[in-house]
């Protein structure tokens, strides 16, 4: 600056060398924002399958930390620079087999942290080198396990006893080279290991779950400890986010809602009408002869008390006369169905017909509307909707999930604003949009309401247990009890999930020599039994505690099983046990400690013509993906379950009364 006075010299080297220090500090802090706030302060999840993968997911943003659900095949390249972690999923595969997934081992070589849950645990051991076979027995339960607190970053800070969900039926024999046990389960096998200098972790059980008591903590370290990200991720309000997505996609179309009642459904209606006005949505509740006892009068009541208008489709004759294509074969009709799969497709391919009928009562333009419906991210994985996940095993056929409906979305043709939630997230948004108390915690209910609650039978007892698998089941209940119990098998199958896979097994009852105040039954042994007996006995996913004399399968009434369909004689059984345990729910508020309450009607007859048993099942859960029964005396008070068993036990069709003791996994909540 030859031509400027010597002060202004001085000055202008002065503003360029603050210039030049506030542009470097710019580079640093654009750097250190890309390492703790940009692309690679996300995590990066390949999923495998999981049932719980979008758990996962949750879990992480939970963390406050951004998260991506990528296939398992997800190739290095795409990975590297853009992550900051990676957590790999549990999945329904072997990893040794030859029809295993698709995984590029660069992955593990990038030197991005790892976090391997289940079959991502046996994946990242296999996959250097270590080796990983079929375990002697399968294993669905929720279990002790003690952990290296010590030296190993993932379980800084915890207790060194905790109890974690393992459901797995392949185990790690061989530990790979550099890394070592962590983790172990109450018969001393490893169900943990680490390679501490390369940051790459596996855990058998699932952290992502309740049922592993501290799997938040796991996360914790995870993503803040090991890989050294930030909590800085705010996701976008996910209420105007379902807004945002209602209006890009209907555009200045109309919407018809079918709305059952339950919060899901309800939640869905009312985000419908703020993102597009009244006028634009029409809500139809579908009667289709499935409904508890005067159901669609306080819905209809509830719903206009809202604001908003119900047109009403009393349908059950429709229902129980449908049939469906099933890969080009003629299913139904379902009053005649006993396959619980071919009953949830009738239902949920009729769902879909009286909708058409809907639209055209209501004079809609069928090419200027859309279907929304309040499908929530359980639904989807259980059914093994590629949405969910691309590799999931399908558990169960949701009926808003049926392939009808799938052929409807991928015309474009559904809104589905809940899709990424849990049932406990709908109930905060419904908290949100202001609905009324009754209905954000009415007790969960399935569209195809007791229809699935009803298990279906020809009169057959199905094949029954072996010898062998008996001498078992007694072998587990001695060793936690001197009582002598009875054990009989019912003569059903039920649904279950097991290593992320859908499982059709046996259940069994227990019963006690004496009738027994249920203050005084060993609850606590009963539970203990009831876990321990699916790892044990590999054609039984289910145990309960039933009422009455003491009765084993060597009794013939045993196998006595009375034809059952879905016919209203049959559900008017069903409604009369549910109405009275809706009775004693609401008498107790029961809504807030027990998540959901199935009451399902067995065909089981026991000898007594004309009866049919009752099953309760009262379950705790956030996710609605793993959960627990509730415990006697604990959520469910002694006096409130002894109402609902004498109330029950009192109806003139009720043959026995059961208790489910089953976690989930191994048995789903629902029956079938």
């Amino acid at each position: 600056f030859p031509l400027l006075p010597r002060k202004m010299h001085v000055q202008s080297r002065t503003v360029v060398v603050a210039g030049a220090v506030a542009a470097a500090a710019a580079v640093l802090w654009y750097l250190a924002k890309k390492r703790k706030g940009g692309h690679l302060n996300r995590v990066a999840i390949l999923d495998a399958g999981a049932q719980y993968g979008k758990l996962i997911d949750r879990r992480v943003r939970e963390c406050k930390v951004e998260s991506i659900v990528l296939p398992l095949s997800t190739p290095a390249s795409e990975l590297k620079g853009n992550y900051g972690a990676i957590i790999i999923s549990g999945g329904p595969g072997s990893c040794y087999a030859p029809d295993a997934p698709a995984f590029d081992k660069e992955v593990l070589d990038l030197g991005i942290p790892i976090f391997g849950v289940c079959y991502g645990y046996q994946l990242l051991n296999f996959a250097k080198g270590g080796q990983v076979e079929l375990a002697d027995k399968r294993e669905d339960l929720q279990e002790h396990i003690s952990v290296d607190t010590k030296d190993c970053k993932l379980f800084a800070g915890m207790q060194d006893k905790q109890r974690a969900l393992l459901t797995h039926g392949d185990a790690v024999k061989r530990i790979a080279p550099g890394f070592r046990a962590v983790s172990w389960n109450t018969e001393g096998k490893v169900v943990a290991i680490a390679n501490d200098k390369a940051n790459l972790y596996g855990v058998q059980f699932h952290p992502e779950v309740d049922l592993t008591e501290k799997g938040m903590e796991m996360f914790n370290n995870f993503l803040f400890n090991i890989a050294g990200l930030s909590p800085t991720y705010t996701p976008k309000s996910r209420h105007q986010a379902a807004l945002d997505e209602i209006r890009g996609i209907v555009g200045q179309k109309e919407v018809l809602v079918l709305v059952s009642g339950g919060v899901d459904s309800s939640v869905c209606a009312a985000l419908c009408k703020e993102a597009l006005g009244e006028k634009r949505v029409h809500a139809v509740h579908v009667d289709h002869g499935f409904m508890r006892k005067n159901e669609s009068e306080l819905v209809e009541q509830a719903l206009g008390a809202q604001g908003i208008v119900l047109h009403m489709a009393r349908v059950a004759k429709e229902f129980e006369e449908a049939c469906t294509s099933v890969k080009g074969k003629t299913v139904g009709p379902l009053g005649k169905t006993i396959s619980p799969e071919a009953k949830r497709m009738i239902i949920g391919d009729t769902f879909m017909r009286i909708t058409d009928s809907a639209i055209a009562d209501l004079k809609i333009n069928p090419d200027n509307v859309f279907l929304a419906q309040g499908t929530l991210r359980p639904d989807l994985i259980e059914s093994g909707s590629h949405i969910a996940s691309a590799k999931a095993d399908v558990i169960k056929t949701h009926h808003n999930d049926t392939a009808l409906v799938r052929k409807l979305r991928d015309e474009g043709k559904i809104v589905e604003p809940l899709k990424d939630y849990h049932k406990d997230e709908v109930r905060a948004l419904g908290k949100e949009l202001g609905l009324p108390h009754e209905l954000v915690w009415r007790q969960p209910f399935p569209g195809p309401g007791l229809a699935i609650r009803v298990l279906c039978s020809d009169g057959k007892a199905p094949e029954a247990l072996s010898d062998k698998d008996f001498i078992s089941v007694m072998q587990v209940a001695n060793a936690y009890t001197a009582a002598s119990l009875s054990v009989c098998e019912l003569p059903v199958r039920s649904v279950g999930v097991q290593g992320d896979c859908r499982s059709y097994k046996a259940a069994i009852a227990l019963t006690l020599p004496t009738e027994t105040p249920i203050k005084d039954i060993d609850w606590t042994t009963l539970f203990a039994i009831s876990r321990r007996i699916p790892s044990e006995v590999k054609d039984i996913s289910r145990t309960c505690f039933m009422w009455g004399p003491p009765i084993t399968s060597s009794a013939p009434a045993t196998r006595a099983v009375a034809p059952t369909c879905c016919t209203q004689d049959v559900m008017d059984q069903l409604r009369e046990a549910d109405a009275i345990v809706t009775k004693v729910m609401i008498k107790y508020q029961l809504e807030y400690k027990i998540s959901q309450m199935p009451v399902v009607l067995l065909p089981a007859t026991f000898g007594e013509a004309g009866k049919r048993s009752i099953v309760l099942r009262p379950f705790i859960t956030r996710d609605f993906m793993t959960g627990k029964p509730a415990v006697p005396g604990e959520e469910l008070p002694f006096e409130a379950l002894d109402e609902m068993v004498k109330g029950i036990r009192a109806l003139p069709h009720v043959a026995r009364v059961c208790y489910d003791l089953t976690a989930k996994p191994p048995g789903t909540t629902e029956w079938e």
